[in-house]
């Protein structure tokens, strides 16, 4: 056989390959200490605000500029800074990672011996021995064990989950090389494909020389041990090693996911792109104005400033350029260079809120929520839709035995009794299975509505051994009696198996019993009704997607070779030969309708050539190095055929806890919700409407089982024409895989303008990718609306990482669909709090943030721009350089970090049980254009109050000192400064409705900082500055009361208008949120707006109360109609004060009337 070198690697064992060290070692760093520098700067200055300021930088280095390079070089460097420490720090995790798992001790056979090394040592072609529950330390090919058999079983739960015992198998001529010795002297060739990411396929093969002769055996999965998995209940193992550092199959799978943006940050780069147009505009303004203004000769060169030969010789052309430099320069700090840093840091330390929620944390499973990205915690409040898994998503993933059908009867579990239908067993013995009682007294059963026995003992033996399940060893030293077993007696047996199901119907089996005992690698030993059989193991057919079933070829005790096969009905069916078909197809049926999860089993007996034939046909197929999975397709088509029905399972999933609820709650928030699963129609029907997805007095329409292009046209055109006709009823619409090809091929609108009208949709019988493309349909309709997936098995990692935002569920089918995701937690039920309560949070206020952030750099620069047309636009800088440069750096930043943190505009509680309260924040409502010209505009206005008014309040007279002394230039720009740092901080302030000490802290800090700081920077003569042009400045403004009275004026003057305006949309025009903030505070009040609805005893309000009190016995209609009083509180937030103190103070205007007059103070 001819193999290629691109897809078949060759290594002798015992022999290293002569590979670099690089080859070897674990790696999941970005940088090293040499590229760190250069390859950081590169990655942060692709963003285009970095790279934006660092132009202006150069700028301000290159040419004559009005502010120092400093201004812009400082907040720059502060930037790059954090952001690279903050990367740094997370790459020197990975690092000390690597090295732990790089040092780890490894015994190797080296020179006849075992030699103690570094896992980072091991090379290819090295024979590893590996001691119990050690984890294996590259990817092995397992030679012998400590077993004869040479078999040993491992937990893959740090690959993807699974906590089962797993058994992986030598080849015979391995296995019997136990010592070191015997190693030593092992003469093999492996090939093997060279190295991929999927955990569950390997190819290859051995070539063992013994005496001379080469014996060729197969290689699969079931003889590879991955690196990271474990090794239990087995004493020690030997393997080759074939994959090494990060050629290993779990190095192969730390994928970068693919990134994805939310809106928030979309709209930020919007609002960027906006702010860069307005500083274009009014640097092309200044520049066009200062040479309209010196196109005059005494503006252009005054007597003062005469211009030199150079100037007067230079190209006018280079000069307006330079001119317009320096004006880009002047006016660039609109661009807020320090919210992509605040942004990071916000979504950074805000992410740990949602591991720290106790309410998302599993008690039982002990599993809390996580989350894996940061960047999209915003994205959480955005949702729209919703795509869900059924098993192990909406239901527990816990199987339980339920019904059967056998030879077409159909039977049920009652009290671990097998009863035919209709039937109920109240006999004293009740505790022994019917079955049992059956064979044991050898009579028919009065209960008995079939004569023949041999047919449902052979349908449990199926059961019972076509499975990979294993028996935990750990926990029981044999087989037990199964009787006692049957008559509920514990067992200390405990099974693991990969699927819930296998495990289920194998604990039903021995109820009935018919126990499995073990599995020895050859045997399969299970215990008939207390009789021990023994079936010799020949081939698994291992369960494949496309196959939808997996088998098992066994040799009875009798000799006879028997095909044992279970599967889905569509799979087994169409392959019956014999067996009640008809029957038992109707009782599949009936299972679906129950929500009932089904498997049909059916059998084959082979002849002496038959098997032969069989077995020669999957040994070629299994040492084929090239297309294997094809030809064992092909084989296993061949031996799964012409079977005998024996009967069908009927096993249940229970729902999980509050899964109606959650998805009641995600409706009234706006959320539809889609539910995509591989079940069959009528199962995933009954579970939708057992979850509340489907409701009662909904119209179910269905698109199933099209088969042709026209035939699901039509169908599609009647359901849209009933929906139009039907308009008032809710719809809801259930499609099949089948179908929904042919619709997604040529009929996607329509299909889409369906699926829009339907408050819930159904996709059963979906393959993974299928339900990636459902989520990106929706996801890139014209509406381009936010959507969210969520599931816990492999299967639903497609559409997880295809959505905007990927949820997985720590369930029991593995952990690949938490490592592909952006969040996790351990319910669907979490699924509510995460959206209604974190979501909201995350996106107010980082909304909030966004919008604050550019609101108070126009506030900053607008004066700026103002003062060129007092200063003929000679570029002269209003403000100092290092206030220019801390403004953003230290004035005006923790008390909108700190706002971003702990911002609550309603309590959790509130937000969960007004779901619709969600639906205030949907289509990314407070990032809008119309939220955002509000702000400029106010940004703006605010900026010529700063201005104009400190100009007007000083007037010509600028003599405010006592002494008679005069302002000077910097002294206006100090007032301007100082009056703008104080309204941007309030201005926060009022709109910040949770306060805690943090909030209070950096709120009046930050005012008092920048106070302190200012005293000090112009009271000092500092030795490093060459200029000092603040000298004394800040004194003599503060030892004004003019100046004093100008900065409470121009506060005032700014803030008062925004205070009433907040008042009179709470009263006028509430919204659900502000509503919600009343009936939170005051769950009692009846009259909303009213100031006599108030409790006395109110520490903030007593004052008021006594006021009150004295002046009126009680509040009378006829005697006051109006009460109007302004007050501020540090424990009240809300408009009518009520007994509890609620958490979210802040000051505010009450304007009321009274409507009650029997209301007591």
């Amino acid at each position: 056989m001819e193999c290629t070198a691109d897809t078949v690697a060759l290594l002798w064992m015992g022999r290293q390959l002569p590979l670099s060290p690089g080859h070897f070692t674990v790696s999941c760093f970005y940088y090293t200490i040499w590229n760190f520098i250069p390859k950081n700067l590169f990655e942060q200055f692709r963003r285009i605000a970095n790279f934006y300021f660092l132009i202006i930088f150069l700028v301000q280095l290159m040419i004559d500029t009005p502010t120092s390079p400093v201004t812009s070089g400082l907040p720059l460097f502060f930037v790059i800074t954090v952001t690279a420490i903050k990367q740094g720090y997370e790459d020197w995790l990975r690092h000390k990672a690597d090295n732990e798992v790089n040092g780890a001790p490894v015994f190797v056979v080296r020179s006849g011996s075992l030699v103690q090394t570094r896992s980072k040592n091991v090379r290819v072609g090295d024979i590893v021995r590996v001691a119990k529950d050690e984890t294996f330390p590259a990817d092995l090919v397992l030679l012998s064990s400590d077993r004869a058999e040479g078999t040993c079983h491992i937990t893959t739960a740090s690959l993807d989950g699974e906590t089962n015992l797993k058994t992986h198998f030598a080849v015979p001529e391995t296995a019997v090389s136990q010592t070191v010795s015997k190693l030593e002297s092992l003469q093999a060739v492996v090939e093997c494909q060279q190295p991929e990411a999927d955990l569950y396929r390997f190819v290859g093969r051995i070539t063992v020389s013994l005496q001379g002769e080469e014996i060729v055996r197969p290689l699969g999965p079931e003889n590879l041990l991955l690196r990271g998995a474990r090794l239990k209940n087995t004493k020690e193992i030997f393997g080759v090693a074939v994959y090494t550092g990060m050629e290993s199959k779990m190095a192969l799978n730390y994928k970068c996911k693919s990134q994805k943006r939310s809106a928030v940050e979309k709209s930020m780069n919007t609002f960027l792109i906006i702010y860069l147009g307005i500083l274009l505009l009014e640097a092309v303004l200044s520049t066009i104005l200062k040479y309209a203004w010196q196109s005059e000769r005494k503006w252009d060169e005054p007597f003062y400033n005469e211009k030199t030969e150079q100037e007067k010789n230079s190209s006018k052309i280079l000069q307006f350029i330079s001119d317009f430099l320096a004006f880009l320069v002047l006016y660039n700090f609109i661009i807020p260079i320090s919210l992509y840093v605040t942004v990071e840091m916000q979504k950074f330390l805000g992410s740990f809120f949602i591991g720290w929620d106790l309410d998302l944390y599993h008690v039982e499973s002990d599993q809390k929520a996580q989350v894996n990205t940061s960047d999209l915690n915003e994205e959480l409040g955005q949702v729209e839709y919703v795509f869900t898994d059924k098993t192990g998503t909406l239901t527990e993933n816990e199987m339980q035995f339920r019904e059967c059908s056998i030879n077409g009867v159909k039977f049920q579990e009652i009290n671990g009794k097998l009863v035919p239908e209709g039937v109920t067993d109240d006999s004293p013995d009740g505790y022994m299975p019917h079955l049992v009682r059956v064979l044991l007294h050898q009579t028919l059963s009065a209960i008995s509505i079939y004569t023949n026995t041999g047919e449902e003992e052979l349908f449990l033996k199926a059961v019972s051994l076509c499975h990979t399940v294993q028996i935990n060893y750990d926990q029981t030293d044999g087989p037990r009696d199964t009787f006692l077993q049957a008559n509920g007696v514990s067992d200390p047996v405990e099974y693991y198996a990969s699927s819930p199901d296998e495990k289920a119907l194998v604990e039903a089996t021995r109820r009935m019993g018919v126990t499995f005992v073990g599995n020895n690698g050859e045997n399969m030993e299970i215990k008939t009704f207390g009789r021990s059989e023994k079936y010799k193991l020949l081939h698994v057919l291992e369960f494949d997607a496309n196959r939808r079933r997996m088998s098992v070829i066994l040799q009875t005790p009798s000799g006879e070779k028997v095909l044992f096969t279970k599967g889905a009905e569509s799979s087994i069916f169409p392959h019956a030969r014999s067996g009640e078909v008809d029957k038992t197809r109707v009782h599949v049926d009936e299972f679906a309708l129950k929500g009932l999860r089904t498997l049909v089993v059916a059998c084959r007996r082979f002849s002496a050539g038959e098997y032969e034939e069989v077995d020669r046909r999957l040994h070629e197929a299994r040492t084929a190095l090239q297309q294997r999975e094809e030809r064992l397709a092909e084989v296993f088509s061949f031996i799964e055929r012409d079977l005998e029905l024996l009967g069908a399972t009927g096993v249940e999933d229970r729902l999980q806890e509050k899964v109606q609820e959650t998805i009641e709650a995600l409706r009234l928030a706006g959320i539809k919700v889609w539910v995509l699963t591989g079940d069959k129609h009528e199962t995933a029907v009954s579970v939708s409407l057992s979850c509340g997805h489907f409701h009662r007095t909904m119209n179910i329409l269905e698109l199933v089982q099209q088969k042709s292009d026209s035939e699901c046209a039509e169908q599609l055109r009647r359901l849209a024409r009933r929906i139009r006709e039907d308009h008032v009823i809710q719809h809801g619409l259930v499609v099949d895989g089948t179908s929904l090809s042919l619709a997604l091929r040529q009929h996607e609108r329509l299909f889409m303008e369906v699926c829009r009208s339907c408050s819930a949709v159904l996709c059963c019988r979906m393959a993974p990718l299928q339900k990636a493309k459902v989520v990106r349909l929706i996801k890139t309709s014209p509406e381009k609306p936010i959507t969210l997936a969520i599931g816990d098995g492999a299967n639903d990692v497609s559409m997880i990482q295809e959505a905007n935002v990927g949820i997985g569920i720590m369930g029991k089918e593995g952990r690949q669909a938490v490592r592909n995701s952006d969040y996790a937690i351990a319910r669907f039920k979490f699924l509510a709090k995460l959206l209604l309560v974190h979501g909201h949070f995350y996106y107010i206020r980082i909304a909030t943030l966004v919008q604050y952030f550019f609101y108070k750099n126009v506030c900053f620069i607008t004066p700026q721009f103002l003062y060129q047309f007092f200063c003929l636009f000679s570029q002269q800088t209003l403000y100092d350089s290092v206030y220019l440069t801390l403004y953003n750096i230290c004035f005006t930043s923790l008390p909108v970090l700190v706002y971003s943190l702990f911002e609550q505009l309603v309590h959790p509680h509130v937000l969960q049980s007004k779901p619709a309260l969600y639906r205030d924040i949907s289509k990314n409502a407070l990032l809008s254009f119309k939220p955002f010209l509000y702000w400029t505009l106010q940004g703006f206005s605010h900026a010529f109050v700063f201005f104009f008014g400190s100009y007007i309040l000083m007037g010509e007279d600028t003599s405010l000192m006592g002494n008679g002394q005069m302002f000077g230039n910097w002294t206006f720009g100090t007032l301007v400064f100082t009056v703008m740092v104080i309204t941007v901080t309030l201005k926060l302030a009022l709109e910040t409705h949770y306060w805690t000490w943090m909030n209070h802290f950096v709120t009046w800090g930050s005012i008092a900082f920048y106070f302190i700081f200012s005293l000090f920077y112009g009271g000092i003569i500092w030795p490093f500055l060459h200029t000092q042009d603040m000298y004394f400045v800040f004194v003599q403004l503060l030892s004004s009361g003019s100046a004093w009275f100008a900065i409470i004026i121009v506060v005032v003057t700014c803030l008062f208008p925004d205070v009433v305006k907040k008042v009179l949309y709470r009263h006028l025009r509430p919204t659900s949120t502000q509503k919600s903030q009343v009936i939170e505070a005051y769950p009692g009040t009846s009259c909303l707006d009213s100031a006599c609805c108030f409790s006395e005893g109110k520490s903030g309000f007593a004052w008021l109360g006594r006021l009150v009190e004295r002046t009126m016995s009680r509040c009378d209609l006829a005697r006051v109609t109006s009460l109007y009083v302004i007050f501020y509180t540090s424990e009240q937030h809300l408009f009518i004060p009520s007994v509890g103190t609620p958490p979210n103070p802040t000051p505010f205007l009450v304007l009321s009337a009274v409507r009650n007059s029997s209301m007591q103070w």
